[in-house]
């Protein structure tokens, strides 16, 4: 990998800012200056220091964020976006899957691409659980339905669901597909509302209690270890 690039990829800077940093002698690799931005290194073997600090590289990030009510889950918008409680050097950061501006919850930051087309693909029907507060109380007919594969308006047929009631009005939502604004439609498809929404676990990956909403953290490797599960997928 080109130094410049390596930089780059650990927020050190932009690739021309890091041109000018290597001319000037800020950059040494395993203890040696170098002048040379176009310089191939080994990520994985060499040391590199800028200003004479060791540079931590990795190819991808992975953050939980428990997402509060009135952020966009988008990288541009004119509103405030996720992205804006994510305070990292890591490039190209961006939310895996969405979330409604007024639901809660878990939401998965990467910069991993790949795993991100595996986790939100419909052929893999990765498990996203809500928990689910409703207008009024959930009729057993409505659970039967939804259970089942209810069609939601426009005609679309949804996966059939697991149900796990909490209270009257109170439910746990597993649904394995991603439609746009499923579990609102579902809910509505039997005559209730949901009035509050919180993600609470995609695929192995179960949101923190210990984090308040705006706050995250970076994954551990078991947990991301487990999202590259392909046998689950």
């Amino acid at each position: 990998m080109r130094i410049d690039k390596y930089l780059a990829d650990a927020g050190i800077g932009t690739r021309s800012e890091l041109k000018k940093a290597v001319r000037s002698g800020r950059v040494s690799v395993n203890g040696k200056i170098i002048k040379d931005s176009a310089m191939h290194i080994d990520e994985n073997a060499d040391t590199v220091c800028f200003d004479d600090v060791p540079v931590v590289w990795r190819r991808y990030a992975y953050y939980m964020l428990n997402k509060p009510q009135g952020y966009i889950s988008s990288t541009n918008d004119s509103g405030m976006t996720v992205l804006d409680l994510i305070y990292e050097n890591d490039r190209d950061l961006f939310p895996c899957g969405r979330l409604d501006k007024d639901t809660e919850g878990l939401l998965l930051i990467t910069n991993d691409g790949p795993l991100a087309h595996q986790l939100l693909s419909p052929r893999h029907h990765v498990d996203k659980e809500y928990y689910v507060k409703l207008s009024r109380d959930l009729a057993d007919e409505a659970v039967k339905e939804i259970e089942e594969g209810i069609v939601i308006d426009g005609g679309e047929k949804c996966m059939p669901a697991e149900v796990k009631r909490i209270s009257s009005d109170e439910c746990m939502l597993v649904i394995h597909q991603g439609k746009f604004h499923q579990v609102k439609r579902m809910i509505a498809a039997v005559g209730n509302e949901v009035i509050y929404l919180k993600r609470i676990r995609m695929k192995n990956l179960v949101l923190d209690e210990k984090l308040a909403p705006g706050e995250y953290r970076a994954l551990s490797q078991q947990e991301i270890s487990g999202l590259k599960e392909q046998d689950n997928l």
